[in-house]
């Protein structure tokens, strides 16, 4: 089957714009893809290819949250994880309000997915399905590749992020340049200075303050919840994965093994294969 057309355009919510890339019918099941943080991080960046193989049987949408890529930077932001979370949840639920969604199964990984438990406890109705992938919220302490990410902007250079990239992934041999082909396109959009200050905003408290949910907080969370793993992941350590397994009441845990915190790249067709079966309900 061939790949499914993406198109990309904007879409106003209140006093801002989302940046929303799309692929597939709207009469279709919708997945709404959350994209993880990071200096140059965008909806497409993470998720082009899962909208090429998904768009075929379902409504997708990947839009850069605001604070990322080319949606509204606040001036001034939000200061700190908490209160940008928050913004970015609220904003989230206008979105889905424009698109005429009463619900979405929410994909997000690593701070997307701290979004999508956001939304399930915000407004539970919306949120059809949540799939966690290297999903940050929990209270377990953040991986040793955290700080580096965090702290990008003390020393931003081409090296620095490729560097950052690397860590990313299992084994960055594997992608024999492309990880500094890929450093090299993101830095013009890293460097903007809008990114930069929400960037900063976001993570001026993350490792005094981070944004966890409560054991009584994930009980509440009665949607059915698929998590997704790397074993190897040095962002959000696979005991976090475990702690949601442990701790949400309708939920699957799927770790994989020589994997990092790129699923959705590194395991791509396992990824969407297992994403397809869930949301299916075949899984």
């Amino acid at each position: 089957m061939a790949d499914a057309p993406i198109t990309t355009g904007r879409v106003a919510v209140g006093e801002y714009e989302f940046q929303l890339s799309e692929s597939g019918d709207r009469s279709r099941p919708a997945l709404l893809f959350l994209h993880g943080s990071g200096p140059g991080a965008t909806g497409l960046s993470n998720w082009e290819a899962v909208l090429r193989d998904l768009g075929n049987d379902y409504y997708c949408v990947a839009p850069d949250v605001i604070g990322f890529g080319d949606s509204t930077h606040p001036e001034p932001p939000p200061r700190g994880l908490a209160a940008f979370t928050k913004l970015r949840v609220d904003t989230l639920m206008g979105l889905l309000d424009r698109l005429g969604l009463q619900r979405a199964t929410f994909v997000g990984n690593s701070m997307g997915g701290m979004w999508s438990l956001g939304a399930a406890l915000r407004a539970p109705e919306r949120v059809e399905r949540i799939v966690l992938m290297g999903s940050g919220g929990s209270p377990v302490p953040p991986g040793p590749a955290i700080p580096a990410l965090a702290g990008f902007y003390d020393n931003p250079s081409t090296e620095a992020m490729q560097a950052m990239l690397e860590q990313f992934v299992y084994d960055p041999a594997l992608f024999g340049g492309d990880l500094r082909k890929i450093a090299e396109l993101r830095m013009p959009r890293a460097l903007r200075p809008e990114v930069e200050r929400s960037h900063r905003a976001t993570f001026v408290d993350v490792m005094t303050e981070p944004w966890v949910l409560t054991a009584e907080e994930a009980a509440r969370i009665r949607q059915e919840v698929l998590v997704v793993h790397g074993r190897e992941d040095r962002f959000v350590v696979f005991d976090g994965g475990r702690w949601f397994f442990d701790h949400l009441p309708n939920v699957r845990l799927y770790g994989i093994g020589n994997c990092g915190h790129w699923t959705q790249i590194e395991q791509h067709d396992r990824f969407v294969a297992v994403v397809r079966g869930f949301v299916g309900g075949r899984l």
